[in-house]
């Protein structure tokens, strides 16, 4: 009997050695070590440029509403703390997300906090840095960093897909103005789109009876003016606009009527119709098609 006993005793202890090697590889779901699962981020903690403050739950929601993310959206968080901003992606709205963040135990208590809320297989954090990490797939971009930050990252914004919608908690992007600042209680937020690079010479042919016209455009992030020529008539561009890859401007045909132009750009061509003239009795005014193509421009600021 004696010896029975030490080999149970053994026994036990090659179970229990076996055991703890396994948990400490992580071969179950959801084992983490007793660390891991107490910690708690401070409010204020300094990390690699920024200290982490969770972003207020209304100004979340306001935010992602306001760049109207869908479930077909790929929703990035720069800076995922906890992972609250991508997790509410998933939950509100149903997309798809993703975070990027350089503290550690940050980035593995966002990931328990996503399978908490049951939306692990849509959501998923990287231990990463925002200024070497690829996120150029996504087609939404959510920031709370600061001004400096924002301002080394713009180059790297602007030249994600026209389209991509932006936001931040509390800073701006310097002269890049926002299409729209959010207000939830005491928080602020900023939504921008990313334009399409419209700047330079296009030709365009549609517009009007006499041949191809000239478009010349001059841009400054989403804001443009420039000028019409129809044959020898040069003419000012009228409510001018851009938002992502939607081009907008008015002129005034041979005729004397006021046309509107609804094109898209893509790259270096766009295409679109002309609709108008307003102020008449019909229900549906002629549409006429337009392509263009750009002869020369310069890139975005």
């Amino acid at each position: 009997m004696p010896n029975a006993s030490r080999d149970l005793h053994h026994t036990a202890r090659v179970l229990i050695h076996a055991m703890c090697l396994t948990l400490s590889l992580g071969f179950f779901q959801g084992c983490t070590t007793p660390q891991a699962e107490t910690y708690t981020p401070r409010l204020g903690q300094v990390g690699k440029d920024v200290m982490w403050l969770p972003t207020r739950d209304e100004l979340v929601t306001r935010l992602l509403k306001a760049a109207d993310v869908t479930p077909t959206d790929e929703v990035v968080d720069l800076g995922a703390g906890d992972g609250k901003i991508a997790i509410a992606a998933a939950l509100q709205f149903g997309a798809r997300a993703w975070g990027i963040e350089y503290n550690k135990n940050l980035t593995a208590l966002a990931q328990r906090n996503a399978q908490r809320a049951g939306v692990a297989d849509r959501v998923h954090f990287i231990h990463g840095d925002i200024y070497t990490q690829d996120f150029s797939s996504a087609t939404v971009v959510v920031m709370y960093l600061l001004e400096e930050i924002n301002a080394q990252l713009r180059p790297t914004i602007l030249a994600m897909r026209p389209g991509t919608r932006v936001l931040s908690n509390t800073f701006s992007m310097g002269d890049w103005e926002p299409d729209q600042v959010i207000h939830a209680n005491t928080s602020t937020g900023y939504f921008w789109t990313v334009p399409a690079a419209v700047n330079g010479v296009w030709s365009i042919t549609g517009l009007d009876s006499r041949g191809p016209a000239t478009l010349r455009l001059a841009q400054r992030f989403q804001r443009i003016g420039g000028s019409l020529a129809l044959g020898s008539e040069v003419q000012t561009l009228l409510g001018a606009r851009l938002q992502g890859t939607d081009l907008h401007f008015s002129f005034v045909n041979t005729d004397g009527e006021l046309k509107a132009v609804n094109a898209k750009v893509e790259g270096a061509r766009l295409t679109g119709v002309v609709v108008g003239p307003y102020g008449m009795l019909e229900s549906e005014p002629p549409v006429i098609k337009i392509a263009g193509e750009r002869q020369s421009g310069m890139p975005l600021p």
